[in-house]
């Protein structure tokens, strides 16, 4: 495993990250998702990614149990808030009321006193800014979180945080969390390049395409019983904008530039988004100890200029490059 600093900090992550946005907690038992975390360990993965909102705030008492122990210092802990987590009013969005509630219930549940990184989950228009800032920079003080960052968010509103940021002397964000892939790429015309200026990084999800650029997928068949496509309860929303057959025969195309180098797909697929050097880490989420593993390998591998452009021929017109699909709710889900 190699490692990278978090945007202009001096924190390391591991170049993988461990996520459970959609395992923990409902698409794999706990005794699974605790074997998944301790195959991430043994293979040098430090940083674990999770929210409150995921699995309906499950998933963090899964990571939390399945970290029980092991030696807090070293491992970077990641979490969210903003999406609902109850059904009340308050019981979302970014107010001082709700991040405040929310963090101390998410320390509860991740059995820890303090946070690595807290991220806005999505930006809040309901909220006054430099409200939500007041309370991370709060929360930063009191020492129950170190870093900060958001995911999910336009150019222009990073910009408008970091100048509230700058005007009264709080801490900046230092990582983004948007979803990137060779399939998607809306970041790179505006949010990278002001990241970049800034010292933030990214830390990205869906770096697979929610599985389709694993090659899995094939044109003109239906998908492998028990995968995300076939799971409602686990992206097969998400993955549905893929799984058209010039998308699946454009993958397909990228099979041999993945055999020439000796690499799976999903090999492939990490080492793509890992080129982008203003990407911290990517996140990878797995159903068992087998994929973490496979995975992990992506770490390190340097794809060349030609192997690039060669990934760039093979899918053509097909990634999304439009930043406006950067989106957040107009109102409180």
């Amino acid at each position: 495993m190699e490692y990278r600093r978090l945007g202009s900090s001096g924190m390391y992550v591991s170049e993988i990250s461990y996520g459970n946005w959609i395992t923990h907690g409902s698409q794999v038992e706990q005794e699974a998702a605790i074997k998944c975390v301790r195959a991430a360990l043994d293979a040098g993965i430090t940083t674990f990614d999770t929210a409150d909102v995921y699995a309906g705030t499950r998933a963090e008492s899964v990571l939390g149990k399945a970290l029980k122990g092991v030696r807090r210092e070293s491992y970077e802990l990641f979490t969210k808030v903003y999406w609902p987590t109850g059904p009340g009013k308050n019981d979302r969005g970014l107010s001082r009321k709700h991040i405040m509630e929310s963090v101390h219930a998410s320390l509860k549940r991740l059995g820890t006193d303090h946070i690595d990184l807290y991220q806005m989950h999505r930006f809040d228009y309901e909220t006054p800014l430099e409200e939500s800032l007041s309370a991370f920079e709060d929360l930063v003080r009191q020492g129950k979180v170190h870093y900060i960052g958001f995911s999910e968010w336009r150019a222009e509103e990073i910009s408008a945080a970091l100048e509230i940021q700058k005007q009264n002397n709080w801490t900046k964000f230092i990582s983004s969390q948007p979803q990137y892939s060779a399939l998607w790429r809306v970041i790179e015309s505006k949010v990278i390049p002001l990241s970049r200026k800034e010292g933030i990084g990214q830390i990205v999800w869906s770096p697979m395409a929610q599985g389709v650029l694993s090659g899995k997928y094939l044109p003109g068949k239906k998908p492998p019983a028990g995968s995300r496509a076939t799971d409602k309860k686990s992206g097969a929303g998400m993955i549905s904008r893929w799984m058209r057959d010039e998308v699946l025969e454009a993958v397909q195309n990228l099979v041999p530039i993945a055999a020439e180098l000796e690499i799976t797909m999903s090999q492939l697929a990490l080492a793509w988004a890992l080129s982008n050097p203003n990407v911290s880490s990517v996140i990878m989420g797995a159903t068992k100890p087998s994929q973490v593993k496979e995975n992990v390998k992506a770490s390190g591998i340097k794809l060349s200029p030609e192997t690039l452009k060669k990934i760039d021929k093979a899918l053509g017109s097909l990634p999304e490059m439009d930043p406006n699909k950067t989106e957040s709710p107009a109102s409180r889900p």
